[in-house]
């Protein structure tokens, strides 16, 4: 799915090694939890724009779109992304 996609190159880029358990789920805010810090948030938008061939511009990238993975979902289908959960 989609989703867990999405929470795979989080798990995979983000907090796979780290040594404080960080648990992941779709409504969790990726900035205040710590698992992803502004400069992984420039990464995440790099991945989801090659992945589903979309451009998201420098105003979309605000927490209200890409902040948790249920936010990003909601911000995909915005965009018209056939989105699977």
């Amino acid at each position: 799915s989609t989703q867990e996609m999405i929470m795979n190159y989080i798990n995979e880029n983000f907090i796979a090694g780290r040594s404080s358990k960080v648990e992941l789920a779709p409504d969790v805010s990726l900035l205040e939890s710590g698992i992803v810090d502004s400069t992984g948030i420039l990464e995440l938008v790099l991945f989801i724009e090659e992945q589903f061939s979309i451009k998201i511009e420098d105003e979309e990238i605000v927490p209200e779109n890409l902040d948790s993975v249920a936010n990003l979902l909601a911000f995909l289908e915005k965009k018209n992304v056939a989105v699977t959960r």
